[in-house]
């Protein structure tokens, strides 16, 4: 039994391969696309103009397109099945769905009011701060399902639990995204579009993940190994829609973006505080609880961590194209790689501290 085990273990790594060349320096192909988009919207006006023009019910159809491609093979890899071993887990998981749903939107909230309203106010465009604020909600509203697996692999974490916490927090976000987003906008003062928020979660949360598990069913049907060949192949594609999404995006915010460049680093500030709070929110509370190392450093990376993909998306269907809140969540974008490898440094550094706690050696006495 303990074999099988260990043989589960081992090929749910393998399905997670450390940090690629492509991603781990994702901020530098983010920065070279933001060059082309702003580029392509100043060199050619007319052709950014003819793909914002290509709409149905206020969804811009390439975007929509891309976005697809992004999320889909992203949710190939969540394992429903896997629900059951939330027992196992419990404090793990307990502590993340703490974070993730009763912390992190609030605090960047609270953040957007403080920095976005207050300190940096004037140095933002005036009308905007209402949409730079629903951005960074969108942002922080859905935690990470994709690049957690990485982040697992890299901070030597247990992969049950990482597949357990990204499959229980997808099935929370079908039902919880709207009304949390809303909630949050409405306390902010933001219109809330209701329909337009709806129509988002049904196309990019519920459609995806129906077709990505209907795809995952029939791969599996071929057997594991044909699986794990087909995701290596698709994966890619979520990146390089990603990127050309946001030659798109560019295209159209490349003159607010020439005229104040410092928007971007101010609009970083409040997600680099909400990723380092977080993350340390989680592993504290781990440590506390006595969980095992290797369940504490996942629960902290998915605790940070933001599913900036669906937050892009929801931002470009509420507030268009060239709105503050599409920007701010590109913002996220740009940032989340280099900001969670330094949290998977800290995990991996921090160690035998962990586990010298008082908690983590009486669950070990006690054969935990």
């Amino acid at each position: 039994m303990k074999s099988d085990g260990s043989n589960r273990s081992r090929t749910m790594r393998q399905a997670a391969p450390e940090l690629g060349f492509f991603e781990r320096y994702l901020t530098v192909w983010v920065l070279a696309c933001i060059g082309a988009g702003i580029g392509l919207g100043q060199l050619a006006p007319g052709a950014a103009a003819a793909i914002a023009s290509l709409e149905f019910a206020h969804v811009n159809l390439p975007v929509g397109i891309l976005i697809w491609i992004m999320i889909v093979p992203m949710l190939v890899k969540v394992d429903f099945s896997r629900l059951h071993e939330v027992r196992r887990h419990s404090r793990g998981i307990g502590v993340t769905l703490f974070v993730n749903w009763a912390i992190k939107p609030f605090s960047m909230a609270l953040l957007g009011w403080i920095f976005i309203r207050h300190l940096f106010a004037d140095w933002l465009p005036a009308g905007q701060h209402d949409s730079y604020i629903a951005g960074l909600i969108l942002l922080a509203a859905a935690p990470c399902t994709a690049m957690v697996f990485v982040w697992s692999n890299l901070s030597k974490g247990e992969p049950a639990f990482t597949l357990t916490q990204v499959a229980l927090n997808d099935l929370i976000m079908v039902f919880a995204f709207a009304p949390l987003v809303a909630l949050l906008l409405g306390v902010a003062a933001i219109h809330v579009p209701w329909d337009t928020l709806l129509l988002s979660v049904v196309l990019y949360i519920v459609v995806p993940l129906v077709i990505a598990q209907a795809w995952r069913r029939r791969l599996l049907r071929r057997g594991q190994d044909a699986y794990e060949a087909a995701i290596r192949r698709i994966a890619p594609l979520a990146l390089t829609a990603l990127l050309a999404m946001l030659v798109l995006l560019f295209a159209f915010q490349g003159d607010a973006i020439l005229v104040q460049p410092l928007v971007i680093a101010l609009l970083a500030v409040p997600i680099l505080i909400q990723v380092l709070l977080n993350s340390s929110a989680a592993y504290l509370l781990n440590r506390r609880l006595g969980v095992a190392h290797c369940v504490a450093g996942p629960s902290a990376l998915i605790g940070a961590s933001n599913f900036f993909e669906l937050a892009v998306a929801v931002a470009i269907s509420l507030f268009g194209l060239q709105s503050g809140a599409a920007l701010a969540t590109v913002v996220g974008v740009l940032i989340e790689v280099p900001l969670m490898l330094v949290v998977v440094r800290a995990v991996n550094a921090s160690r035998p501290w962990y586990e010298a706690g008082p908690a983590m050696l009486a669950a070990r006495a006690a054969g935990d």
